[in-house]
């Protein structure tokens, strides 16, 4: 089985709405409605988990109904953090995957689904045990001190900016998940780093799709030039 577990239980506080962005409106509908209806009609996905903020939790059910009519699908709420919102997800999974299975972690602030791809990134988890979706630079990447000034040339060909999802065998990253302490969960950061600290290989799969993120309104934007005639075709 390959599940797909979608995240969208933060607040955004930096995008300055009165909703967290995963709900904001485009074309009268949610943003995170353009995301499940995609991963509905892509193949190689067999099952979605949303993990919504818990003040969103019905409103959330609603929408996925509506667009989702292909896989089975739940909506559960998240947690005080972005892992313990992982951990959640990954809790309702465990009553469907075996170890073995794959699951792709996608946050929906990330808004696209490289469907092209994701049979590569299955495949890599497969023979691996991590994958990740990721961008290639093709500009010439520095690095710069904490004051700001350019110190070096880094190598662009070893660098990529990760993207949405990352992918794990089930068994391996919900381990990790559940013997984690709260006080280890507040600190982690994406899974991709857990899964590096833990020793789980990570492929890249270079996505040709634009890494666009959700953080400011000028992404926002950027989006609503790009969400029918590119993203959401």
């Amino acid at each position: 089985m390959n599940a797909l577990l979608l995240m969208m239980g933060g607040t955004g506080t930096r995008f300055g709405r009165n909703r967290p962005k995963q709900y904001t409106l485009i074309d009268s509908r949610p943003l995170f409605s353009y995301l499940v209806e995609k991963a509905d009609a892509t193949a190689c996905v067999d099952r979605l988990v949303v993990v919504s903020h818990a003040d969103w939790l019905e409103y959330a059910r609603k929408w996925t109904a509506r667009y989702v009519k292909r896989i089975p699908f739940d909506v559960v709420a998240g947690g005080e953090n972005r892992s313990a919102s992982v951990r959640n997800g990954l809790r309702k999974l465990s009553e469907y995957c075996a170890g073995p299975d794959v699951v792709m972690i996608h946050d929906a602030t990330h808004p696209y689904l490289d469907e092209e791809n994701l049979p590569a990134l299955i495949e890599a988890v497969n023979k691996h045990g991590g994958a990740t979706m990721a961008s290639r630079s093709y500009d010439t990447v520095y690095r710069m001190n904490e004051d700001g000034f350019l110190q070096k040339v880094e190598p662009r060909d070893l660098i990529v900016a990760g993207a949405s999802p990352e992918a794990f065998r089930f068994g391996d990253i919900s381990r990790i998940y559940e013997n984690a302490t709260d006080s280890d969960l507040a600190a982690m950061t994406s899974a991709g780093a857990i899964a590096l600290a833990n020793r789980i290989p990570m492929k890249v799969i270079p996505s040709p799709v634009l890494n666009l993120k959700l953080t400011y309104q000028h992404d926002l934007r950027l989006l609503l030039k790009l969400l029918h005639g590119y993203f959401f075709e």
